[in-house]
Formats: C-alpha cells, sequence, structure tokens
C-alpha cells in the first residue's frame, strides 16, 4: 500500500532591515523578557519545526531565568545570570538580524518565467503529423 504525501509551498517570511531591528529592539528593551515574541510571530507565520523549536527555546530561557532571578535575588547578583542573559540576548539579536528572515527576491520584470528555473510552456516545433 502506498500513502500519497502532499507537499505544501515552502513558507518565506521576507523582512527587511527596520522590522529586524525592531524585533531585536523589542528583546533588548525589555530586558530580555520578550525575546520570545519574535520568534512566536515568526513560527506562526512560517510554521517550520526549526521555527517552533527556536520559540521552544527562548521560552525555556524564560522560564528557567525568572525563577533564578528571583532565587538569587538577595546579595550582589548572580554573575552566571548576567553572563546567561547577555549571551542569549547576543545570540537572540544575531539571529534575528541574519539567520530568521528570508532574503527578499528580486521582483519579477514582466513577461518572465516566475523562477530562475521556470520553464515556458512546451510547443512542439514543427508538422507534428505524418512523422
Amino acid at each position: 500500500m502506498t500513502t500519497a504525501t502532499t507537499t505544501r509551498p515552502e513558507k518565506r517570511l521576507e523582512g527587511g532591515w527596520f522590522q529586524r531591528l525592531a524585533w531585536a529592539a523589542l528583546a533588548w528593551f525589555s530586558f530580555g523578557l520578550l525575546v520570545w515574541v519574535p520568534f512566536l510571530y515568526v513560527a506562526i507565520r512560517r510554521g517550520r519545526s526549526s521555527d517552533w523549536g527556536a520559540f521552544a527555546s527562548f521560552a525555556l530561557y524564560e522560564v528557567l531565568t525568572l525563577p533564578w532571578a528571583l532565587i538569587t535575588s538577595g546579595g550582589e547578583g548572580d554573575p552566571f545570570l548576567g553572563i546567561t542573559v547577555i549571551v542569549t540576548l547576543l545570540m537572540a539579536t544575531w539571529m534575528l538580524l541574519f539567520a530568521l528572515f528570508d532574503r527578499r527576491t528580486p521582483p519579477v520584470p514582466y513577461g518572465m518565467p516566475p523562477g530562475p528555473h521556470a520553464q515556458p510552456p512546451y510547443q512542439q516545433q514543427g508538422y507534428p503529423y505524418g512523422r
């Protein structure tokens, strides 16, 4: 018994530099508390398992660092918590600026095939009868 699999066309999420910088600024200006929001946005829009994995990792970061910060709130502070927050924000910023969004595709001129490997419709050359 064979099963037919249907493949959906891959969704692209193109973002300009302003959008990328705005998402990175949200992560930094919220002091890392809302770092999971851009990754949830991308996961919902594109639906790839890798996007959901990135969202889950940053959501897990929030779930773990908030109680950690409350437990170690007395005294001078925890240097490992500070290093964790800085490294996580730098990694999220790099992902938001360079790795997460797809590059913009140039517009297709009128009358050209839509893709780089698209072929014009097949047209038989010459007289098809009497060969």
